[in-house]
């Protein structure tokens, strides 16, 4: 993915567990996952708009 092996990842994985305890971690991940889910679906939308918008250009386009 960005090139981390085995030994990298699991030293990120025992400093993430020295800065925020053992209990915090799966925390940490639900708010990640929600921020990059909520991130994906305005991306979705800005492009469903950009689409219509378009589509709106190209029919009055054609009209004139």
């Amino acid at each position: 993915m960005f090139g981390l092996g085995g030994q990298e990842v699991l030293i990120i994985l025992v400093v993430m567990v020295l800065l925020f305890g053992a209990s915090r971690i799966p925390e940490l991940g639900r708010s990640l996952g929600t921020g990059i889910r909520e991130f994906k679906s305005g991306l979705r939308a800005a492009e469903e708009e950009d689409e219509k918008e378009e589509k709106k250009k190209i029919e009055t386009s054609e009209d004139v």
